[in-house]
């Protein structure tokens, strides 16, 4: 292959490096925009019983004050998914009762932040306390209902109850869980806790919205879904979706927090009310505490094995804080147990149930992993200590037990495993990390030790028989080629796949292609860029656009030449008879010709691609680090990633994203922990004090991939996005245990934690 699978730098790099990339704040540049700032509560749960604005709306330079009387009072959720929305409708702009801190009061606009800030300040609001849940495990049942409201709605049935905090629960089983336990020689039942994490993209949340000369509203706005984000926009302002054109220019990075809504109805309220252009833009704190999150969980696993490492049963119990509202909370939960499960693939019985509560605490979202990242913790940490209890190797027992190609996996939606190279993954990464010599440990002096650890990790690619992209390539009057396109390019460089991937199958250099940015007025429908489903689900739309392109240009081309179709082949520079090979047409005479006479007409391919699989990337990651005996501090000193996504398109491209999603996973394995005080407040929700790694604190990440062909993807690939953040919290969990011998099951692994176990050990030995 020409540009596929080749190190194709990224199409807006230079652009980037050089700071010439236009994000959406720096589009809001018409003269008179408004400034829209939101007051958010300060209390958790809370009935608002009157906000006096009268003082407030004087201010000069005032345009607007909205309440939650001064707005449509129309359910809706912020989740990003394709309608129906298996997310709760649990949502008003502004709603009298508040469920968080953080949660919008009220919405003032005016010319510039001076009087917008002056005003927030004079807003007086009343409000009766009630009594918050902050506590996600006695959320169930609890006297404090959060959502009473009789017009709380679902779209599908989701096993929720809302009267008992209960947003949604489901339980999927095959076999005899119970026999197949009893059966077992050993068997482990651990409960592993996950906190929220913030996504912490380096743009914030942030939206231009004005009126053109129609009278439509335009929502510029930094997103990763533009047409579930039309979609939702008209349904909650109670307006015509053709009334709504949603521009996505360069995102600043977005990790899922953007497949919510967070800041678009706030300017469109105001735009709508005043016909004047208005913009927001997030603060870092309430990117912070008033968007959306990680979800936290708890998991229970139970395991069990023969002797020889054969695992027989698995069990996983989740509960999820889906937090004040249930965007996502329903979709994320469902990963933790289909993505983790399925790895053993000898068990004869399992068993995956889960529960979502709602709590006063900030909604849960989408980020990197969905519940797959949660679920690789508890489960492969499970996995490391039932390889221990039997005195096995871990490496070795996951050789034992992961699935072959070829096979169906029940825990994955029966679906089969179409490509599959992860026993080489395991056994690459176990020589780059140096497994033989390393494990489990080795001391480097009197309070100092090394331990590795492991772990494997599967995603998806998509979601199958879901989600939709479409793709339209055109022929222009030059010769030259425009992809029109609806996902969307956050950093990850998928405007360069998707442009390798036409210029491929047009046999063209790529400068040949320009691809269009995302307009829902002009481009293709797309769900968007989430779900690990750009280069899978769009690649195949693109790929099967251009194949039909090429057809045309080749009947073009004969009707020109004058030969039969069959004796017409498409070179990339133009069509030649195959019978004789000197006679020929350049496409720049083939596009010249289509535009010139009574003939004239374009040549544009569309093709829509839904896939009735997800074929899962899969990855072995291996930790080694470093602990204090003394003090239980712990670095990791190298992490290695070995990845099977398919076909690499892209090789500079994939090992960024897989550098990337490792160093999230470390942060989340040591550092990242969103904390609430007694009164519902984040108590860091700044730089300051909510901390992320940063190149100082990461060791060599050092990433491989061992190649698949996965049929049904395009070129053979698969996805990279997701797959990547999953194993870094089980391998260095691990690997700190082999280094000292103390578990932590709960993230972040802090020194704290591991010097509580290490003296918790010493008691033990008096």
């Amino acid at each position: 292959m020409r540009l596929v699978n080749q190190a194709i730098p990224k199409l807006d790099g230079l652009a980037l490096t050089a700071g010439q990339g236009a994000y959406t704040d720096d589009l809001a540049t018409q003269n008179g925009c408004l400034v829209v700032k939101v007051l958010r509560s300060p209390h958790p749960f809370a009935r608002i019983l009157s906000i006096k604005k009268d003082t407030a709306s004087k201010v000069n330079g005032v345009e607007c004050i909205l309440t939650w009387e001064d707005v449509p009072q129309i359910r809706y959720t912020l989740a990003g998914q394709s309608y129906p929305e298996p997310s709760p409708y649990d949502r008003y702009i502004l709603e009298q009762v508040v469920r968080y801190v953080g949660d919008p009061v009220a919405i003032v606009a005016g010319r510039d932040e001076v009087c917008v800030d002056k005003a927030l300040r004079m807003l007086k609001v009343k409000y009766q306390l009630l009594d918050p849940v902050l506590d996600f495990e006695r959320a169930l049942d609890n006297p404090s209902v959060i959502h009473p409201e009789s017009d709380y709605h679902n779209n599908v049935p989701i096993g929720g109850d809302p009267a008992r905090n209960l947003l949604a629960s489901g339980c999927d089983a095959e076999g005899d869980l119970e026999g197949e336990l009893a059966r077992c020689d050993l068997v482990v039942d651990r409960t592993y806790y996950t906190k929220a994490n913030a996504q912490a993209m380096m743009e914030t949340f942030r939206t231009y919205t004005y009126l053109d000369h129609n009278g439509r509203l335009n929502v510029v706005t930094s997103t990763q879904v533009p047409f579930h984000c039309r979609r939702i926009i008209a349904h909650a302002l109670g307006i015509s979706p053709a009334m709504v054109r949603v521009v996505k220019p360069r995102i600043g990075g977005g990790f899922g927090a953007k497949q919510t809504l967070v800041s678009e109805l706030f300017p469109a309220l105001v735009t709508l009310r005043t016909g004047k252009p208005a913009k927001i833009v997030y603060t870092r704190q309430e990117s912070f505490q008033a968007s959306n999150s990680r979800h936290q969980m708890r998991v229970r696993v139970r395991m069990g094995a023969t002797r020889d490492g054969i695992v027989r049963a698995v069990e996983v119990d989740a509960l999820s804080n889906a937090g004040a509202y249930g965007e996502h909370a329903s979709t994320t939960v469902g990963l933790t147990g289909h993505k983790s499960i399925p790895l053993y693939a000898k068990a004869n019985a399992f068993r995956f149930a889960y529960q979502v509560v709602y709590t006063n605490t900030m909604a849960g979202g989408a980020f990197r992993g969905y519940g797959a990242t949660q679920g690789c913790f508890a489960v492969e940490s499970a996995a490391n200590e039932l390889a221990e209890k039997l005195g096995i190797d871990p490496a070795q027992l996951r050789l034992l037990n992961i699935p072959r190609e070829g096979e169906v996996m029940p825990a994955y939606y029966h679906e089969p495993l179409s490509s599959s190279r992860l026993p080489d993954c395991i056994r690459r990464g176990m020589e780059l990390i140096g497994w033989a010599e390393k494990y489990p440990r080795i001391r480097v002096s009197d309070h100092l030790v090394r331990g590795v650890g492991m772990a494997l990790t599967m995603q998806g690619s998509g979601i199958s028989g879901v989600d939709t992209a479409t793709a339209t390539i055109k022929l222009n009057d030059d010769g030259f080629y425009t992809l029109m396109i609806g996902a969307t390019d956050m950093g990850t460089g998928c405007d360069t796949i998707l442009a390798q991937m036409a210029a491929e199958v047009l046999h063209c250099p790529l400068e040949w292609v320009t691809v269009d940015g995302v307009d829902t007025d002009h481009s293709p429908f797309d769900t968007g860029s989430y779900a690990s489903s750009t280069t899978y689900v769009t690649g195949t739309a693109v790929v099967n656009a251009c194949t039909d392109l090429v057809g045309q240009i080749a009947r073009e081309g004969a009707r020109l030449l004058g030969i039969p179709v069959e004796r017409a082949e498409f070179d990339g520079e133009g069509v030649l008879d195959t019978a004789h090979p000197e006679a020929r047409i350049s496409l720049a005479q083939i596009a010249q010709d289509l535009v010139v006479g009574t003939g004239t007409r374009w040549l544009t391919a569309t093709a829509s691609h839904c896939s009735p699989t997800s074929p899962p990337p899969l990855m072995a990651g291996f930790a080694e680090v470093e602990v204090d005996l003394e003090t239980g501090a712990c670095r990791v000193v190298d992490y290695v990633g070995v990845v099977d996504c398919g076909t690499v398109i892209n090789k500079n491209l994939a090992r960024v994203q897989a550098e990337g999603g490792i160093a999230q996973g470390i942060g989340m394995a040591l550092l990242e922990d969103v904390n609430y005080d007694a009164h519902g407040q984040m108590v860091n929700s700044s730089f300051m004090q909510y901390k992320i790694p940063t190149r100082a604190d990461l060791p060599e990440i050092r990433v491989e991939f061992v190649e698949s062909y996965e049929p049904t993807g395009p070129f053979g690939a698969k996805s990279i996005g997701e797959v990547v953040i999953n194993t870094p919290a089980p391998a260095i969990a691990q690997a700190i245990h082999n280094a000292c011998g103390v578990w932590v099951r709960s993230l972040p692994i802090t020194g704290e934690k591991i010097l509580q176990g290490l003296l918790e050990q010493q008691g033990d030995a008096l």
